[in-house]
């Protein structure tokens, strides 16, 4: 459930839409992806997914950050790089910030402590 896409400016104004990546509704892929994307160096793309990876946060899955990398043919190669499990983050739903040394930070909306208002759902992490 979500896409990652491109926009390819054509002449005369237009733009054509290429897919880079479709999610599936399952848990060991990412799905719903909210945030925008980081790119690297290398053209290399990074984002989160609010839903998908591991499925134990009260039932629902955690969600996923990702990476798409692209390949001589022109498709793209996707990699879940971390699954949240509830108590290290949950729905991840803003984007990534890369460092130099190729380090990603990010914030969770849900997961971490239990010290505040909605205890069951944690009060949000932000990590790297």
């Amino acid at each position: 459930m979500g896409v990652v896409f491109e926009l390819l400016r054509q002449e005369g104004g237009g733009w054509t839409e290429k897919v880079l990546h479709n999610f599936n509704f399952n848990f060991t892929d990412g799905f719903y992806p909210y945030a925008g994307l980081t790119r690297d160096a290398g053209g290399n793309l990074y984002g989160t997914t609010a839903g998908g990876g591991d499925y134990n946060c009260f039932g629902n899955p955690c969600g996923t950050v990702f990476e798409l990398t692209p390949r001589a043919d022109g498709s793209w190669k996707e990699k879940i790089l971390h699954s949240f499990r509830g108590g290290d983050g949950d729905v991840p739903a803003g984007s990534l910030s890369l460092d130099a040394a190729g380090n990603l930070y990010g914030t969770t909306a849900y997961g971490g402590h239990n010290n505040c208002a909605n205890e069951d759902l944690g009060c949000g992490t932000v990590s790297n």
